[in-house]
């Protein structure tokens, strides 16, 4: 299965590092690595994510208040949303309206 990120997605995945980084050196590596971390577990077992809707599944990152959102098809686990949890909830819904 592929790995794909939503352009909105990977820009999130960005910022929030860079802003990690600011805080604490090496943070933002730490939180890239979360990702990863989740990335790869969601790649293995793409169904292990909560329904968030019907076509999106979402998964909480263990130590970052962030949640992924990602769709599944039979090749590709997309990223959709990089959200912060304090964040204006539902402020990417229209990225994802299909």
């Amino acid at each position: 299965m592929k790995l794909e990120f939503h352009p909105e997605a990977e820009l999130e995945l960005i910022k929030a590092a860079a802003y990690y980084e600011l805080q604490v050196p090496g943070l933002g590596d730490r939180f890239e690595a979360e990702v990863r971390r989740a990335t790869d577990l969601l790649l293995e077992h793409p169904e292990i994510g909560a329904p968030a809707d019907p076509v999106l599944r979402k998964l909480v990152l263990n130590r970052f208040p962030f949640t992924l959102f990602y769709s599944v098809t039979s090749d590709v686990l997309r990223i959709e949303v990089v959200a912060h949890q304090s964040r204006r909830p539902g402020y990417w819904r229209s990225r994802v309206d299909r």
